[in-house]
């Protein structure tokens, strides 16, 4: 099958969005698809035309930027031509340009799939709201256009303004692919000694320094962390220098990462073992988003599949992880005292909190992913709708394994 994704970023941009996409269209290449990744030359030094674990990449020229946003006058042209050779397209919002290949597919007769990954959320402003506004129709559009509409939980799909309007008729449930590389117990232990983590609680954050991300709630939880954890660190793996439209909300948290310089640490992105052996250095990872911009959280399931528990945010769609395997709490959204409580409880009881880390990988494998989607794709094409939204199969045996956990409260 000839597949085309379609997104405004891709990688080496790192958002959860980027990742979902590489490890989807990675893991349907490997399967024997034929997938082409269209998307922005957001960087003028990325190439055009390019190659990445068996995925073939287009980038469009960018014009101009509106705030998070892309012009690309290109875009239409190239949507058309690939559209054309596609079997299936595959559409993730939030995208401005949806609309205009969805209604292509439309045209063609090619089943449409949009995936609906986050809500977008722009700085106050008169010039934002207006491009929020436009925004929201585009996705309205896009989503009238489309014949199945995607998103990671049902949690999420009925408290979205955008998705609840499908429930009853468009909207699938299939599980976000989440994967990590391998890495040996040396990796493990290289990390610890490097980062100085011998005898010290560890608390993780996995995230671009982004204001939706409300980095800020750990900061501030940090001192009650402290007082009961004198020796506790924060380790904040994700690019946190030069973030596009983040410049105001970096200088604004300067302050408070220098005051806590000793016990909190940026590490910038990591990759491959290093990020593998980041999360096996962990006690707890925090998701402490203040918005629906975050809708799950795959950084979640990555500190599961290790053996670490999670502190996250009551967010529709974000507190699911936790909620459907028992390995965390949830926290009131934007409440620092709620979220020290929480990391608290769960250092003191790290082991009580564990749970079976194979069928969490397995859930979420990005084979199970890929086959969730080729599934949709094939049934779009001969003729079939998606009926009233149901919970796909994993996520029913990540609540059995739940209810049947001898530690379970």
């Amino acid at each position: 099958m000839k597949i085309l994704e379609v997104l405004t970023y891709y990688r080496p941009w790192v958002s959860g969005l980027t990742i979902y996409v590489e490890r989807l269209s990675r893991a349907l290449a490997q399967m024997g698809h034929d997938v082409t990744v269209l998307t922005s030359q957001y960087d003028p030094s990325l190439p055009l035309y390019d190659v990445m674990d068996g995925v073939k990449i287009v980038r469009v020229p960018v014009a101009m930027r509106v705030s998070k946003g892309v012009l690309m006058p290109g875009f239409g042209p190239m949507a058309w031509k690939l559209a054309q050779k596609a079997d299936a397209i595959h559409l993730h919002l939030p995208q401005f340009d949806a609309p205009g290949v969805a209604l292509r597919g439309r045209l063609l007769h090619k089943p449409v799939v949009l995936t609906y990954h986050c809500d977008l959320q722009l700085p106050e402003g008169v010039f934002n709201r207006l491009v929020d506004r436009v925004v929201q129709v585009m996705n309205r559009l896009a989503g009238e256009f489309a014949d199945a509409v995607v998103t990671y939980t049902r949690d999420y799909g009925v408290h979205s303004p955008f998705l609840s309007r499908y429930v009853d008729n468009k909207l699938v449930i299939i599980p976000p692919p989440v994967a990590l590389a391998d890495c040996t117990g040396a990796d493990v232990a290289a990390f610890r000694e490097k980062h100085g983590l011998n005898g010290r609680k560890v608390i993780g954050i996995s995230a671009r320094l982004a204001a939706e991300k409300g980095i800020e709630v750990l900061l501030k939880a940090l001192p009650l962390v402290l007082a009961a954890h004198p020796d506790a660190i924060v380790l904040h793996a994700g690019p946190y220098k030069e973030i596009v439209g983040e410049e105001a909300y970096a200088a604004r948290l300067e302050p408070l990462f220098e005051k806590y310089k000793t016990h909190y640490k940026r590490l910038g992105t990591l990759h491959g073992a290093e990020l593998t052996a980041f999360y096996r250095n962990l006690d707890v990872l925090c998701v402490c988003s203040l918005n629906s911009t975050e809708s799950f959280g795959l950084v979640q399931v990555e500190a599961m599949m290790n053996g670490v528990p999670v502190a996250a945010c009551a967010l529709p769609g974000v507190r699911q992880p936790v909620t459907m395997t028992g390995m965390g709490e949830v926290t009131a959204v934007g409440d620092h005292v709620a979220l020290a409580e929480a990391i608290n409880k769960i250092l003191d009881d790290v082991d009580g909190y564990r749970r079976e880390a194979d069928l969490i990988a397995a859930s979420f494998s990005p084979q199970q992913t890929a086959q969730e989607y080729v599934k949709l794709f094939t049934r779009l094409q001969q003729g079939e709708r998606p009926g009233k939204t149901a919970e796909p199969p994993a996520y029913e045996q990540l609540r059995a394994m739940r209810d049947s956990w001898p530690n379970k409260e």
